[in-house]
Protein backbone atom coordinates (compact mmCIF):
# COMPACT_ATOMS: atom_id res chain seq x y z
CA UNK A 1 0.00 0.00 0.00
CA UNK A 2 2.59 2.32 -1.06
CA UNK A 3 1.11 4.88 -3.28
CA UNK A 4 -2.29 6.92 -2.40
CA UNK A 5 -4.32 5.13 -4.97
CA UNK A 6 -3.25 1.79 -3.63
CA UNK A 7 -4.77 3.16 0.04
CA UNK A 8 -7.86 4.12 -1.68
CA UNK A 9 -8.38 0.65 -2.95
CA UNK A 10 -7.24 -0.52 0.45
CA UNK A 11 -9.90 1.30 1.92
CA UNK A 12 -13.02 0.46 -0.45
CA UNK A 13 -12.05 -3.02 -0.26
CA UNK A 14 -11.85 -3.09 3.62
CA UNK A 15 -15.51 -1.82 3.08
CA UNK A 16 -16.42 -4.28 0.58
CA UNK A 17 -15.50 -7.47 2.36
CA UNK A 18 -16.59 -6.21 5.72
CA UNK A 19 -12.54 -6.03 7.65
CA UNK A 20 -9.77 -4.75 7.81
CA UNK A 21 -7.06 -5.28 5.07
CA UNK A 22 -3.61 -6.38 6.35
CA UNK A 23 -1.51 -6.64 2.81
CA UNK A 24 -2.58 -5.47 -0.86
CA UNK A 25 0.04 -6.49 -3.03
CA UNK A 26 0.28 -5.20 -6.60
CA UNK A 27 0.25 -8.50 -9.15
CA UNK A 28 -0.19 -6.89 -12.65
CA UNK A 29 -3.23 -5.46 -14.86
CA UNK A 30 -4.89 -6.57 -18.36
CA UNK A 31 -7.97 -5.25 -20.09
CA UNK A 32 -8.41 -2.04 -18.60
CA UNK A 33 -8.11 -2.93 -14.83
CA UNK A 34 -5.14 -3.32 -11.95
CA UNK A 35 -5.00 -6.65 -10.10
CA UNK A 36 -3.99 -7.15 -6.54
CA UNK A 37 -3.69 -9.97 -4.24
CA UNK A 38 -4.71 -8.90 -0.70
CA UNK A 39 -4.87 -10.47 2.46
CA UNK A 40 -7.62 -9.34 5.08
CA UNK A 41 -7.77 -9.04 8.67
CA UNK A 42 -9.50 -12.01 9.02
CA UNK A 43 -7.13 -13.88 7.45
CA UNK A 44 -8.76 -14.51 3.77
CA UNK A 45 -6.85 -14.04 1.00
CA UNK A 46 -8.42 -11.94 -1.83
CA UNK A 47 -7.86 -11.41 -5.35
CA UNK A 48 -9.04 -7.65 -6.37
CA UNK A 49 -9.48 -6.58 -9.94
CA UNK A 50 -9.97 -2.40 -10.02
CA UNK A 51 -11.27 -1.00 -13.15
CA UNK A 52 -8.96 1.71 -14.60
CA UNK A 53 -10.82 2.63 -18.05
CA UNK A 54 -14.26 4.76 -18.23
CA UNK A 55 -17.26 1.93 -18.28
CA UNK A 56 -15.32 -1.17 -17.09
CA UNK A 57 -17.48 -1.10 -13.88
CA UNK A 58 -20.19 -2.88 -15.75
CA UNK A 59 -17.43 -5.33 -17.42
CA UNK A 60 -16.77 -5.98 -13.21
CA UNK A 61 -20.58 -6.69 -12.85
CA UNK A 62 -20.96 -8.90 -15.25
CA UNK A 63 -18.19 -10.89 -14.08
CA UNK A 64 -19.24 -10.94 -10.63
CA UNK A 65 -23.14 -12.03 -11.94
CA UNK A 66 -21.42 -14.43 -13.98
CA UNK A 67 -19.63 -16.52 -11.67
CA UNK A 68 -22.33 -16.62 -9.20
CA UNK A 69 -24.91 -17.98 -11.58
CA UNK A 70 -21.80 -20.48 -13.26
CA UNK A 71 -21.14 -21.02 -8.96
CA UNK A 72 -24.87 -21.58 -8.75
CA UNK A 73 -24.91 -24.80 -10.99
CA UNK A 74 -22.52 -26.80 -7.98
CA UNK A 75 -20.78 -28.36 -10.84
CA UNK A 76 -17.26 -26.59 -11.46
CA UNK A 77 -15.75 -24.57 -9.03
CA UNK A 78 -15.20 -20.85 -9.21
CA UNK A 79 -13.88 -18.59 -7.11
CA UNK A 80 -16.50 -16.59 -4.27
CA UNK A 81 -17.78 -13.32 -5.13
CA UNK A 82 -16.68 -10.81 -1.57
CA UNK A 83 -18.05 -8.29 -3.14
CA UNK A 84 -18.12 -5.71 -5.88
CA UNK A 85 -19.04 -1.58 -6.84
CA UNK A 86 -19.13 0.53 -9.56
CA UNK A 87 -14.97 -0.31 -10.18
CA UNK A 88 -13.75 -2.88 -7.96
CA UNK A 89 -14.35 -6.38 -7.63
CA UNK A 90 -13.30 -8.87 -5.02
CA UNK A 91 -13.43 -12.38 -4.78
CA UNK A 92 -11.93 -15.18 -3.13
CA UNK A 93 -8.07 -16.85 -3.70
CA UNK A 94 -7.32 -19.85 -5.20
CA UNK A 95 -4.13 -21.02 -4.38
CA UNK A 96 -2.01 -22.05 -7.36
CA UNK A 97 -1.59 -26.03 -8.48
CA UNK A 98 -1.01 -27.92 -11.58
CA UNK A 99 -2.95 -30.01 -13.80
CA UNK A 100 -2.44 -33.72 -14.48
CA UNK A 101 -4.35 -36.16 -16.13
CA UNK A 102 -6.84 -36.81 -13.03
CA UNK A 103 -7.92 -33.23 -12.79
CA UNK A 104 -8.49 -32.93 -16.62
CA UNK A 105 -11.22 -35.91 -16.30
CA UNK A 106 -12.44 -34.37 -13.36
CA UNK A 107 -12.63 -30.88 -15.13
CA UNK A 108 -14.41 -32.75 -17.76
CA UNK A 109 -17.36 -34.69 -16.17
CA UNK A 110 -17.91 -30.89 -13.81
CA UNK A 111 -18.04 -28.89 -17.04
CA UNK A 112 -20.72 -31.20 -18.66
CA UNK A 113 -22.72 -31.17 -15.31
CA UNK A 114 -22.47 -27.27 -15.43
CA UNK A 115 -23.54 -27.06 -19.00
CA UNK A 116 -26.38 -29.48 -18.38
CA UNK A 117 -27.35 -26.61 -15.71
CA UNK A 118 -28.99 -24.91 -18.79
CA UNK A 119 -30.18 -21.40 -19.04
CA UNK A 120 -33.51 -19.94 -20.08
CA UNK A 121 -32.22 -17.97 -22.56
CA UNK A 122 -29.68 -17.45 -25.30
CA UNK A 123 -27.88 -14.82 -24.11
CA UNK A 124 -28.10 -13.64 -20.11
CA UNK A 125 -30.36 -11.18 -18.06
CA UNK A 126 -27.38 -8.98 -17.63
CA UNK A 127 -25.13 -7.05 -20.17
CA UNK A 128 -22.41 -8.89 -21.16
CA UNK A 129 -18.66 -8.02 -21.49
CA UNK A 130 -15.36 -10.11 -23.14
CA UNK A 131 -12.37 -8.84 -22.30
CA UNK A 132 -13.06 -5.16 -22.05
CA UNK A 133 -15.53 -5.67 -24.94
CA UNK A 134 -19.04 -5.33 -24.65
CA UNK A 135 -20.83 -8.69 -25.27
CA UNK A 136 -24.90 -8.27 -26.62
CA UNK A 137 -26.55 -10.96 -24.13
CA UNK A 138 -30.03 -10.04 -25.36
CA UNK A 139 -32.46 -12.85 -26.38
CA UNK A 140 -35.94 -14.19 -26.51
CA UNK A 141 -36.49 -15.16 -22.77
CA UNK A 142 -38.15 -17.95 -21.87
CA UNK A 143 -41.59 -18.90 -22.65
CA UNK A 144 -41.21 -16.85 -26.03
CA UNK A 145 -42.12 -19.12 -28.94
CA UNK A 146 -38.56 -17.82 -30.47
CA UNK A 147 -36.55 -18.97 -27.53
CA UNK A 148 -35.86 -22.90 -27.89
CA UNK A 149 -33.11 -24.80 -28.45
CA UNK A 150 -33.36 -24.26 -32.54
CA UNK A 151 -32.81 -20.54 -31.58
CA UNK A 152 -28.92 -21.18 -31.50
CA UNK A 153 -27.80 -20.36 -35.12
CA UNK A 154 -29.70 -17.09 -35.72
CA UNK A 155 -28.70 -15.88 -32.41
CA UNK A 156 -24.84 -17.00 -32.40
CA UNK A 157 -25.14 -15.33 -36.18
CA UNK A 158 -26.64 -11.68 -34.80
CA UNK A 159 -24.88 -11.35 -30.76
CA UNK A 160 -22.13 -13.41 -31.94
CA UNK A 161 -20.40 -13.04 -35.08
CA UNK A 162 -22.09 -9.90 -36.49
CA UNK A 163 -21.02 -7.57 -34.12
CA UNK A 164 -17.53 -8.03 -34.22
CA UNK A 165 -16.97 -9.05 -37.64
CA UNK A 166 -18.76 -5.24 -38.38
CA UNK A 167 -16.00 -3.40 -35.56
CA UNK A 168 -13.15 -5.34 -36.41
CA UNK A 169 -13.60 -4.39 -40.67
CA UNK A 170 -14.40 -1.07 -39.05
CA UNK A 171 -11.53 -0.61 -37.67
CA UNK A 172 -9.37 -1.73 -40.44
CA UNK A 173 -8.28 -5.40 -38.88
CA UNK A 174 -9.74 -7.57 -41.53
CA UNK A 175 -9.94 -6.63 -45.06
CA UNK A 176 -12.85 -7.51 -47.76
CA UNK A 177 -10.60 -11.14 -47.85
CA UNK A 178 -11.36 -11.92 -44.90
CA UNK A 179 -15.01 -10.35 -44.26
CA UNK A 180 -16.59 -12.45 -46.81
CA UNK A 181 -15.66 -16.14 -45.93
CA UNK A 182 -17.30 -14.91 -42.58
CA UNK A 183 -20.16 -13.21 -44.76
CA UNK A 184 -20.88 -16.58 -46.25
CA UNK A 185 -20.88 -18.62 -42.54
CA UNK A 186 -23.45 -16.03 -41.50
CA UNK A 187 -25.74 -16.71 -44.65
CA UNK A 188 -25.35 -20.70 -44.18
CA UNK A 189 -25.48 -20.52 -40.19
CA UNK A 190 -28.59 -23.04 -40.10
CA UNK A 191 -27.03 -25.47 -41.90
CA UNK A 192 -23.31 -24.94 -40.11
CA UNK A 193 -24.79 -25.48 -36.83
CA UNK A 194 -25.51 -29.29 -36.38
CA UNK A 195 -28.44 -30.44 -34.54
CA UNK A 196 -30.41 -28.01 -32.18
CA UNK A 197 -29.42 -28.09 -28.76
CA UNK A 198 -30.91 -26.32 -25.70
CA UNK A 199 -28.91 -23.50 -23.79
CA UNK A 200 -26.34 -24.48 -21.89
CA UNK A 201 -24.59 -22.55 -18.73
CA UNK A 202 -21.65 -22.09 -19.77
CA UNK A 203 -18.26 -19.72 -19.29
CA UNK A 204 -18.69 -17.94 -22.46
CA UNK A 205 -14.58 -17.37 -22.74
CA UNK A 206 -13.05 -20.74 -21.45
CA UNK A 207 -9.73 -20.58 -22.99
CA UNK A 208 -6.89 -22.08 -20.81
CA UNK A 209 -5.72 -19.26 -19.46
CA UNK A 210 -9.26 -18.72 -18.01
CA UNK A 211 -8.91 -22.23 -16.10
CA UNK A 212 -6.91 -22.26 -12.97
CA UNK A 213 -5.73 -25.68 -11.36
CA UNK A 214 -5.72 -25.99 -7.57
CA UNK A 215 -6.49 -28.83 -5.38
CA UNK A 216 -6.97 -31.45 -7.88
CA UNK A 217 -10.00 -29.76 -9.76
CA UNK A 218 -10.32 -26.84 -12.52
CA UNK A 219 -11.43 -23.44 -11.65
CA UNK A 220 -13.23 -21.42 -13.76
CA UNK A 221 -12.42 -17.58 -13.72
CA UNK A 222 -12.71 -14.38 -15.98
CA UNK A 223 -16.22 -15.48 -17.50
CA UNK A 224 -18.48 -14.48 -20.18
CA UNK A 225 -21.34 -16.25 -19.17
CA UNK A 226 -24.31 -16.66 -20.68
CA UNK A 227 -26.81 -19.14 -21.73
CA UNK A 228 -24.77 -20.75 -24.75
CA UNK A 229 -24.33 -23.73 -27.03
CA UNK A 230 -22.15 -26.22 -24.89
CA UNK A 231 -19.74 -26.79 -28.10
CA UNK A 232 -18.60 -23.25 -27.45
CA UNK A 233 -16.68 -24.01 -24.31
CA UNK A 234 -14.95 -26.92 -25.55
CA UNK A 235 -13.78 -25.38 -28.84
CA UNK A 236 -12.75 -22.21 -27.14
CA UNK A 237 -10.33 -24.75 -24.75
CA UNK A 238 -8.88 -26.44 -27.87
CA UNK A 239 -8.29 -22.56 -29.30
CA UNK A 240 -5.20 -22.11 -27.60
CA UNK A 241 -4.27 -25.64 -26.25
CA UNK A 242 -5.45 -26.40 -22.42
CA UNK A 243 -3.33 -29.17 -21.09
CA UNK A 244 -4.91 -32.87 -20.66
CA UNK A 245 -7.16 -31.37 -24.38
CA UNK A 246 -7.58 -34.94 -24.82
CA UNK A 247 -8.39 -36.01 -21.09
CA UNK A 248 -11.16 -33.28 -20.83
CA UNK A 249 -12.82 -34.15 -24.02
CA UNK A 250 -13.15 -37.94 -23.67
CA UNK A 251 -14.89 -37.04 -19.81
CA UNK A 252 -17.28 -34.35 -21.15
CA UNK A 253 -18.04 -36.77 -24.08
CA UNK A 254 -18.48 -39.51 -21.58
CA UNK A 255 -20.64 -37.50 -19.19
CA UNK A 256 -22.94 -35.84 -22.05
CA UNK A 257 -22.42 -37.27 -24.88
CA UNK A 258 -21.44 -34.66 -27.59
CA UNK A 259 -23.59 -34.29 -31.26
CA UNK A 260 -22.31 -36.13 -33.97
CA UNK A 261 -20.02 -33.65 -36.02
CA UNK A 262 -18.82 -31.58 -32.95
CA UNK A 263 -15.49 -31.78 -33.94
CA UNK A 264 -16.23 -30.56 -37.41
CA UNK A 265 -18.25 -27.66 -35.85
CA UNK A 266 -15.08 -26.17 -33.89
CA UNK A 267 -14.38 -24.07 -36.29
CA UNK A 268 -17.70 -22.02 -36.13
CA UNK A 269 -17.41 -21.95 -32.47
CA UNK A 270 -14.11 -20.98 -32.42
CA UNK A 271 -14.99 -17.82 -35.08
CA UNK A 272 -15.86 -15.52 -32.28
CA UNK A 273 -13.44 -15.39 -30.30
CA UNK A 274 -11.33 -14.97 -33.12
CA UNK A 275 -13.04 -11.85 -34.22
CA UNK A 276 -13.08 -10.69 -30.84
CA UNK A 277 -9.18 -10.95 -30.96
CA UNK A 278 -9.21 -9.03 -33.90
CA UNK A 279 -11.36 -6.56 -32.28
CA UNK A 280 -8.55 -5.94 -29.49
CA UNK A 281 -5.70 -6.83 -30.83
CA UNK A 282 -5.67 -5.86 -35.01
CA UNK A 283 -5.12 -7.05 -38.33
CA UNK A 284 -2.82 -10.13 -36.97
CA UNK A 285 -6.05 -12.19 -35.91
CA UNK A 286 -7.46 -11.67 -39.60
CA UNK A 287 -5.71 -14.66 -41.38
CA UNK A 288 -6.84 -17.01 -38.46
CA UNK A 289 -10.64 -15.88 -38.35
CA UNK A 290 -10.86 -16.14 -42.40
CA UNK A 291 -9.07 -19.74 -42.01
CA UNK A 292 -11.88 -20.70 -39.22
CA UNK A 293 -14.61 -19.42 -41.71
CA UNK A 294 -13.24 -21.37 -44.43
CA UNK A 295 -12.97 -24.67 -42.32
CA UNK A 296 -16.68 -24.01 -40.92
CA UNK A 297 -17.86 -23.78 -44.48
CA UNK A 298 -16.08 -26.75 -45.50
CA UNK A 299 -17.19 -28.85 -42.65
Amino acid sequence: MSGPADREIAQRLARLAGTGVSELRPTGSQHQARHYRATLADGRAVFVKAATGAGQGAALSAEARGLGWLGGAGAVPVPGVVGWDDSLLVISWVPPGAADAAAAGRFGRELARMHAAGADRFGAPWPGFIASLPLPNDGPAAGDATAGAGAWPEWYAGRRLLPYLRRAADAGALGPQHVRPVEAVLARITGLAGPAEPPGRIHGDCWSGNVLWSGGRGWLIDPAAHGGHRETDLAMLALFGAPFLDRILASYDEAAPLAAGWRARVPLHQLHPLLVHACLFGAGYAAPVAEAARAALAA
